[in-house]
C-alpha cells in the first residue's frame, strides 16, 4: 500500500508542473487555432491521449519557457492568481481576446500531508490527465464560434502575481486588460487537489 500511495503523491512542485505543462498546451493550441502564425510552423505532438500542436517558432518557444519556469516557481510559492493570455490587434494594440487561468491554492490530502511532513495530493494522476483533456478539448472547440480575426494579430502573456515577488530582468508591469463589449465564456476546470485551475476566454464582440 505504501509503494501505491508514493506512486500517486503530487508535491507542490509537482502541481505547478502539471499545471504549467497545461498552459504550454493550452497557449499554443490556441495560437494554432486563432492563426496568429502559420500552420506549417507548429508540429503536432500526443499529450493528455490527444494530437496537440506546439509552435517551433524559436523566439515563441524561449518566451514560453521563460514565461512559464518563472510562473512555476511562483506558483510553488502561491505567488499568482492567474496568467491571461491577450490578443491584440497589431495596427490598434487593442485587446480583442483574453484568454485567463486562473490559479486557486487547495488543501491537498491533509492526513497524507501529515505523514510526509510536507502537502501533497494523492489524486490519480490518470484522472488530472483525463481533466485536462476535456478542457483542451473544449478550448479547440470554442474556437469555432469565437469572431473571425481579420487583421494582423500578436500576443501576450500577463502573471498576474504577488506584489512581493522579485519581478525577473525585461518583464515589465502592464496595466490591466480591458475589452470593450466584452463576452465571457466559462470552459471546464481541472485540480490537482494542490491547485485548481479554470479557463475563462473573454472577447469582443463584433459590430
Amino acid at each position: 500500500m505504501s509503494q501505491q500511495q508514493t506512486k500517486n503523491c503530487i508535491t507542490l512542485r509537482g502541481s505547478a508542473q502539471i499545471l504549467c505543462e497545461y498552459l504550454k498546451f493550452a497557449i499554443n493550441s490556441v495560437l494554432f487555432q486563432r492563426g496568429l502564425y502559420p500552420p506549417e510552423t507548429f508540429k503536432a505532438e500526443q499529450q493528455y491521449g490527444i494530437t496537440l500542436l506546439l509552435s517551433e517558432d524559436p523566439l515563441i518557444k524561449d518566451f514560453l519557457t521563460n514565461l512559464l519556469t518563472q510562473s512555476e516557481e511562483w506558483i510553488v510559492n502561491k505567488k499568482v492568481d492567474k496568467l491571461s493570455l491577450i490578443i491584440l490587434n497589431v495596427a490598434t494594440k487593442e485587446v480583442l481576446e483574453c484568454w485567463d487561468f486562473n490559479v486557486q491554492y487547495e488543501d491537498g490530502d491533509v492526513a497524507l500531508s501529515k505523514e510526509k511532513n510536507e502537502t501533497v495530493s494523492s489524486k490519480d494522476l490518470k484522472k488530472i490527465k483525463q481533466e485536462i483533456r476535456d478542457v483542451m478539448l473544449q478550448i479547440a472547440a470554442t474556437i469555432s464560434y469565437l469572431p473571425f480575426l481579420d487583421c494582423r494579430c500578436s500576443f501576450d502573456v500577463l502573471v498576474h502575481a504577488k506584489p512581493d515577488c522579485d519581478i525577473p530582468e525585461k518583464w515589465a508591469e502592464a496595466k490591466p486588460v480591458e475589452i470593450t463589449n466584452a463576452q465571457n465564456v466559462q470552459l471546464k476546470s481541472f485540480s490537482t487537489s494542490l491547485n485548481k485551475m479554470e479557463t475563462i476566454v473573454s472577447y469582443k464582440l463584433t459590430d
